[in-house]
C-alpha cells in the first residue's frame, strides 16, 4: 500500500501523471490477499522503478554527492 500512496503523492504535488504499465500488467494490487507473494514482491519492485523512472526524468536529483563532503575526522562520543 505504501508504494501506491507515495505514486499518488508524487502526482499530487507534481501534476503530472506516473506510467505504470507494467505494474497493471501484472494485474495485482495490494489488497489482492489470494495472489502469491512472489507476484507481490514483483508488483511492489517494478511499481518502484516506474515511480523512481518518472522523477528522474523529469526532476535533477536533490542531493548530490561528493567526495569533497566526507569529513576527514569522525566525531566520536565519550
Amino acid at each position: 500500500m505504501l508504494m501506491v500512496h507515495i505514486k499518488k503523492y508524487y502526482e499530487h504535488i507534481s501534476g503530472e501523471s506516473v506510467p505504470t504499465e507494467r505494474y497493471e500488467a501484472l494485474d495485482v494490487s495490494p489488497v489482492h490477499i489470494h495472489k502469491n507473494k512472489k507476484l507481490h514482491k514483483d508488483a511492489l519492485l517494478i511499481l518502484g522503478e516506474e515511480i523512481v523512472s518518472q522523477i528522474r526524468s523529469h526532476k535533477a536529483p536533490i542531493v548530490e554527492y561528493s567526495s569533497e563532503m566526507v569529513a576527514e575526522t569522525a566525531a566520536i562520543e565519550h
